[in-house]
Parts: C-alpha cells; structure tokens; sequence
C-alpha cells in the first residue's frame, strides 16, 4: 500500500507542542452558525460508523488561518497591539458567504473544501499585516502562500488505509453548507486532550469601520 492509499494518527505531537503548551492563532469558527451545525449533522452518521476518525464537534469547528505562536513566546502587550492592528484592517473588509463541503479524505483528516477561498485569503493577508505592522515583516509566522482553505470534520486517531474511508463517503453522497463569514477570532489554543480545543481572546469583525 501506498503513502498515497494510507492515513496516518493525527495526534502526533508536531515540532514545539508538548502537554500543557498552548498557541495563540486566528481561526475562524462556527459554533453559532445553524448551517453548519447542520452540516455536520449530515454527516455525523459517518463518522459515528468509522471507529477511526474522531469526530469535530461544531463547538470546535474552525477554519485554521493564521498562527501567531506559542503563548509562553509571545508577549501579551504585543498580542494586544496585533488585535488592535487587525481590528483596524479588517473593518475595511465586508463580511461574506462562503460554501463548506462536500467532504474528502486526506492523510490524516475529513475534510470540507471552502470556497471561494479569495475573500479567506483577503482576511488572512489583512491579519498577516497586523501581525507585521507589531513584529516586522520578516517576523510573521508561516508561509504567505499555500494557504488551503477547509473545515475538518475529523481527525484520523490511527494508521491504516483511505479507501474504506473514500468509499464510506461516496456512499453518503455530497453535502454542502452556504456558512456567512463575519468575524474572525483570535484563540488560545490547546491539543492535550486529542482533540482543539480553545479559549477566545478576542474576535475582530469585518466591515466595523467607524469611518464609514
């Protein structure tokens, strides 16, 4: 079998994570969103079905956008200045829809595709700004490009084979979600229980421009 044909446990623990360590980052969530709960419940027959993936539950829906780094490296004056850099910025953007799903499988995860992925980008070059407007260009984290906007719905817990997986979803058929996008949450981050789970420290709208 292939790397191509295989899933592989998500939990490992990627560089710099360990128990107890926590990472600040800009997620888009969706706990309150009524679309996308419902998409989830589309597919939650699934994923009960499949020992294992370990399923996202719409209190921990996010889209994964821009990280800031770990909490113990940051320094909370300087996270304030970056939300306050952001909210600025992205008052100047306008709040849009965008379409969750239908759902695929990848190496570790089930996902959905988000699109149009544009008005994404736009936000999270607008954070990227605020984060470089407080640390220097050559100081924000993670790539500028390669940015793939999705929604997982969830997470592989072990090793072995796609194609079950891939038929289980051909088999439910396609499901979409139309999902409104209008803030975007800065979060305290946390993975010591296999699962993200997070506090918010603060969520920054879009199109909230005073000077408007």
């Amino acid at each position: 079998m292939t790397e191509h044909e295989r899933m592989r446990d998500h939990w490992w623990w990627r560089p710099g994570w360990r128990v107890g360590r926590s990472f600040y980052t800009w997620h888009f969530t969706f706990a309150a969103d009524p679309a996308a709960a419902r998409l989830v419940a589309d597919y939650a027959p699934l994923v009960r079905a499949l020992p294992m993936l370990d399923p996202v539950p719409v209190r921990w829906l996010h889209l994964t956008t821009q990280g800031v780094g770990f909490t113990d490296e940051v320094a909370r004056g300087d996270l304030d200045r970056i939300v306050e850099a952001a909210r600025e910025r992205c008052a100047r953007l306008s709040p849009f829809t965008i379409t969750l799903g239908p759902a695929y499988v990848d190496a570790e995860t089930i996902q959905l595709p988000a699109s149009p992925a544009q008005p994404l980008t736009e936000v999270r070059r607008s954070l990227r700004d605020a984060i470089a407007a407080v640390w220097g260009a050559d100081k924000v984290p993670e790539s500028a490009d390669g940015f793939r906007a999705h929604v997982t719905l969830a997470y592989s817990n072990s090793a072995g084979p796609r194609e079950p997986i891939a038929k289980a979803l051909a088999d439910h058929g396609d499901h979409t979600a139309a999902v409104t996008i209008a803030a975007v949450s800065l979060i305290d981050l946390n993975r010591d229980r296999r699962a993200y789970e997070w506090a918010e420290v603060a969520s920054v709208a879009l199109g909230d421009d005073p000077a408007s």
